[in-house]
């Protein structure tokens, strides 16, 4: 009975740490995944707002791809990152959240940036299926995904640093 209590709180009978999971709980994943979208269309907001164009059109699509964007990597980044360093040092956990965490919500936010940039040439497309339509495709995400680089990347700046470096430490401190 000893040993079961020692393994849930502290060093099991080898002297190891016991492990956190690689899936966070359920509060932690969706709440932290709420979280994170809102900090994301937030410090777009905050961006766009101090470049001067926060009085665009298209403001609200703009703010729902990085809410998105950052919903969707918050329950891919984590699990990710706590599989790749668990029994890693906190050096190492702070560094793989910082970088899945920044990466994942870049390319998801990218991804949901080129769903919608298709959807509004696909007026403009051939049918579906065909060989020019397949060109048409992948041409314009691509496209969109180079334009996301080019110029949404800069919506992330200067509070999206400062919140990743928040967040990757608050998330480096609570496994082991």
């Amino acid at each position: 009975m000893e040993l079961a209590a020692a393994g849930r709180d502290g060093p099991d009978a080898a002297g190891r740490q016991p492990s956190a999971p690689i899936f966070p709980s359920l509060p932690v994943c969706l709440g932290g995944a709420l979280g994170w979208g809102a900090l994301m269309a937030a410090g777009a907001f905050l961006s766009l707002a101090l470049q001067g164009r926060a009085e665009n059109f298209q403001l609200v699509r703009i703010l729902a791809i990085y809410f998105a964007g950052g919903l969707a990597a918050w329950p891919l980044a984590l699990p990710l990152a706590r599989l790749l360093t668990r029994h890693r040092p906190f050096e190492t956990r702070f560094a793989a959240h910082f970088a899945l965490l920044s990466l994942g919500t870049i390319a998801v936010t990218a991804f949901f940036f080129a769903l919608d940039y298709r959807l509004f040439y696909a007026q403009w497309h051939h049918a579906p299926g065909t060989r020019i339509w397949i060109y048409q495709f992948v041409f314009t995400i691509a496209g969109a995904v180079y334009q996301f680089l080019v110029m949404g990347l800069s919506l992330y700046l200067p509070v999206g640093l400062p919140v990743v470096a928040g967040a990757s430490l608050w998330l480096s401190r609570s496994i082991r």
